[in-house]
Formats: structure tokens, sequence, C-alpha cells
């Protein structure tokens, strides 16, 4: 794909996953992964989605304070991220091979997180097993991303099926996906792969579509029933990650 064309296409995905974030409150690495993919490796996808992933993170989890007392509340789900980041039990990025390949586990990733988000009206209070959960759920959660570049199963489910206000669990998610988004950034330059050098300055110039997308989506929001537009999206990050796995598998 030629530069100016890439450039483009690189704009819109961000642009359009910036809306779906802006619109339900999450949703920009899964939806921007997922169709950077279609076109790049999953390890070069990755690499544009550290600075807008980073600063829409980063505006998430300062966005309303208190971040000491969720970091105090959350270092086992934090330490567990970090760890697992290092010693993942899945093929990372770029180093993997098989039924285990990033791009499969990326669809089933994505399927994944479609089904729960369609289904998860009432989710079981995991509170009072919270101290041992954190750290188990917290090493999938690193081992998953620098397998796949998104965190979001098992981190999300979890944390929503703590009982937390919603100011603390928006802030909780941002600080489990800092955190995450660090770790995925050190993986990358720690492991690069070879002919696939880290593109800053391209990453630099999706997070520009990325905010306008979120602006709006808060604008959106307003518009159209949420709840209809989440069906929407996680059907289609159904479908999506599914057409993902079915084709990495060559079977269409």
């Amino acid at each position: 794909m030629r530069l100016f064309t890439m450039m483009g296409f690189v704009v819109a995905v961000f642009a359009i996953a910036g809306m779906i974030k802006g619109t339900i409150g999450l949703g920009l690495p899964a939806v921007s992964m997922g169709l950077l993919s279609l076109v790049m490796s999953p390890f070069q996808a990755a690499t544009l989605l550290i600075i807008p992933s980073m600063v829409t993170n980063f505006w998430q989890l300062f966005a309303e304070g208190h971040v000491g007392r969720l970091v105090r509340r959350f270092y086992p789900l934090l330490l567990g991220i970090i760890i697992g980041s290092i010693w993942s039990i899945f093929p990372t990025l770029g180093h993997s091979q098989g039924i285990f390949h990033s791009e499969a586990l990326l669809g089933g990733m994505l399927a994944l997180y479609g089904v729960y988000g369609l289904f998860s009206k009432n989710m079981p209070d995991l509170s009072p097993h919270e101290k041992w959960l954190s750290p188990i759920v917290g090493y999938l959660g690193g081992a998953l991303t620098v397998a796949t570049g998104v965190v979001v199963i098992p981190v999300v489910p979890y944390l929503q099926s703590l009982q937390l206000k919603r100011d603390d669990l928006v802030q909780s998610l941002g600080l489990a996906f800092t955190v995450s988004t660090v770790c995925l950034a050190v993986y990358l330059h720690l492991n690069p792969v070879e002919n696939t050098p880290i593109n800053y300055q391209l990453s630099m110039i999706a997070l520009l579509p990325a905010l306008i997308g979120m602006w709006a989506g808060t604008k959106i929001r307003y518009r159209i029933p949420e709840q209809k537009f989440r069906k929407v999206f996680f059907l289609g990050l159904i479908i999506f990650g599914m057409y993902s796995v079915i084709h990495q598998f060559g079977w269409i």
C-alpha cells in the first residue's frame, strides 16, 4: 500500500475508532487493531496504536482524580499485567505460529469481546474474591496484550464485575489500559520484528483523528440511542472477529 493511501487509511480507522470510543466509552484499541490488521501485520498495527491509545487512556484516567486510591486498590491487577507482558504464555506479536497466530488470537479476542458486550447484562459480583482474582486476571490480560495488541479479555469483564461506581469503573479501566499500553510499548521496542520498524510519526499522526473522532462521538451520543449503537458495535465485533479467525486458517 502506497504511503499516502496508507496514511489516509490510518486516519480513517482512528477517526472511526475514536468516534466509537466517544460514543460508548470504549472500543478504540479493538476497532483500530481489527481494521488495521486487514492491511498490515498485528505488530505494525500495534505500533500505530501506542500514542493514540496512551493519550486517550491518560485522559480517561486523570479526568476525575483519586488515581492514588485506585492504584492502592488495584496494584495486584497492575503487577499481574506487567508480569504477563514479560512472561506471556501465548505466542507474542510478530513471533507466533500455527493456530496461535496473532491474527487468529486477535480475531478470537474481538469475537469474545462482542459476545460479552451483547449478553453481559447482569455480571456476577466478584468483589469478595478480588484479592486472589486480581493478579490472575492481570497476568492473563498482560499476556494477551503482547499477543494481540488489545487488552480486553478478561480485564474489562472482571472490573465490571466488581460493582464499582461509574466514575471509579471508568478510571479503573483507564488505569488498566494505561499500564497495559505502557507494557505493550516497552515490549514492541524491545522485541522488534525484522523489516517492521516502529513508525512513531504515523502513530502521532493517528492521534489527531482519534481525538476528533472522540469529540464527534460525544455529539453522536446525544442523537442516537446508546443501547442500539452498542448492539450494532458488538455484533460487528463478533462478525469481524470470526471472519479474522476463519480467514487466518484459509477457510475463505
